[in-house]
């Protein structure tokens, strides 16, 4: 039951050792403070949440940094156009250190809602831009560098191994880089480093380096960064499949040639898209991005919903979004809550009646069984789907409910969906639906058949319906969603 993970650099699915035994640093690729982030963001945030949780249940201890790029992401992506956080500052009539800072905060806010653990290291663009100086130096004294109008840029010629990661062949990345012309550069793929403040322009994010006033290259700020805090070469590194072309090949290529160590990073892993409208990706620049805000908490939904919807596709499959399937995810997860309120109410009443199970050896090794199955889907390449069938396997088992509970919580340490703290605060029923099942429950003693179901109706109306079992009436909140 050996770890196993999918590579983008070598497209193979591998078993997972670190370099150094028992550890792991890893590194995730973090937003662009510029505007809110949108869910299909979120989905990659959540994946790579899997993954570290996944790590720490196979004993692993983890490093994991993640970067804020709040100066140098242009609106082109690669390296014409406005930075986007100075035009996130005239859209909002702010300065763009104010856009910055808001945008991180609720970014932040975004992943505790959806139970993500924070990283160990969130580190800011704009804190680094003396180590960006200094490996930018390193990539000009070893020639891999050059001067021209607009700013400093790497020569992805002189990098033979430019194409390791993306698997394409270099005409097809030309073709994609030339939608950006820079007729000075001296090759399509060639991508800045540094950018220079055009002549008579005031940036209000800019500083002084060896080259001229201006401001760094969006992809240099993940290699001077992950190198100052997780060395030269490390573990893992992820984000979304569209930075495996672009900004991904440009790091590995700007970090393997700085420093002269390759692998750089020994995994690479790469969440797929989350689509609507019939398939289309969700962008940004598309235009049709939806927040967490106003798609999952206005519209009524739980963000751990969200979560709970991701985590029914695997990481690498492209992801449907609408709102129907929101309603889906409310439902499963609510049932899966009710489910474990069940067991847990059952628990109480088997104790307090003197019905505690006495099948405990048989009972541990059955549930182990069901540990390890969950273990195997797992540590096979995050498979999140086969996981949660596990879980629902569980809960329909004969297992003591004591044992499944035990289980089912420590799958929790993985699939992130707060199931200890759900089952902990169980919705009060109101005093007027307690007190008509009070009656239909008289009622029915009295064999008055017509007024208990009158009555039932009438809880019904109220929003609760009130189901009959051996153990007594029980009275449930109806799903409206």
């Amino acid at each position: 039951m050996k770890l196993r993970l999918h590579n983008t650099l070598t497209k193979k699915k591998e078993e997972f050792k670190p370099l150094k035994e028992g550890s792991v640093k890893m590194y995730a690729c973090g937003p662009t403070v510029y505007n809110y982030a949108h869910i299909g963001n979120l989905r990659t945030y959540i994946f790579e949440d899997i993954l570290k949780r996944a790590l720490f249940y196979n004993g692993f201890k983890v490093k994991h940094v993640m970067n804020v790029t709040d100066v140098g992401h242009l609106t082109g992506d690669r390296d014409m156009g406005e930075d986007k956080i100075e035009t996130g500052a005239k859209r909002e009539g702010k300065s763009a250190w104010e856009i910055a800072e808001y945008y991180t905060r609720t970014f932040k806010d975004d992943i505790k809602k959806l139970n993500i653990l924070e990283p160990d290291i969130l580190c800011k663009a704009t804190d680094h831009i003396k180590e960006q100086i200094k490996m930018i130096s390193a990539l000009e004294k070893k020639g891999y560098a050059y001067k021209i109008s607009d700013g400093m840029y790497f020569d992805t010629q002189k990098f033979s191994a430019y194409t390791k990661l993306s698997h394409k062949n270099l005409a097809s990345l030309k073709e994609g880089a030339r939608v950006e012309k820079n007729p000075e550069k001296r090759n399509a793929t060639d991508f800045a480093l540094w950018k220079f403040t055009p002549f008579g322009v005031k940036r209000q994010m800019e500083w002084d380096s060896p080259w001229g006033k201006g401001f760094p290259g969006w992809h240099i700020e993940c290699s001077a960064m992950s190198v100052k805090y997780l060395g030269e070469q490390f573990d893992i590194h992820c984000g979304g499949i569209d930075h495996i072309d672009v900004h991904h090949t440009n790091e590995l290529a700007q970090t393997e040639a700085a420093t002269g160590k390759s692998p750089w990073v020994r995994f690479w892993l790469h969440g797929a898209f989350l689509n609507v409208s019939g398939g289309k990706k969700m962008a940004k620049s598309g235009g049709n991005f939806l927040t967490l805000e106003n798609a999952v908490i206005k519209k009524g939904f739980n963000p751990l919903a969200y979560r709970f919807a991701t985590l029914n596709t695997h990481y690498r499959k492209p992801m449907e979004y609408s709102e129907i399937a929101m309603v889906n995810a409310q439902n499963g997860l609510n049932h899966l809550y009710n489910q474990l309120r069940e067991l847990r109410r059952k628990m109480r009443y088997n104790q307090s009646a003197g019905k505690a199970g006495r099948r405990r050896a048989t009972a541990e090794n059955a549930s182990q069984e069901f540990k390890e199955k969950f273990l195997s889907a797992m540590n096979d390449d995050l498979n999140m789907p086969k996981a949660l069938a596990v879980a629902q396997d569980l809960l329909k088992s004969k297992l003591p409910d004591k044992e499944k509970l035990a289980a089912i919580l420590d799958f929790d340490r993985v699939f992130g969906l707060s199931f200890k703290e759900a089952i902990g605060k169980e919705e009060a029923t109101p005093e007027e639906v307690k007190k008509l099942a009070d009656e239909r429950e008289a009622a029915r003693e009295k064999k008055d058949w017509k007024k208990s179901d009158e009555l039932r109706d009438k809880i019904k109306t109220l929003g609760y319906t009130v189901e009959d079992s051996g153990e007594g009436a029980r009275i449930k909140k109806i799903n409206t969603k």
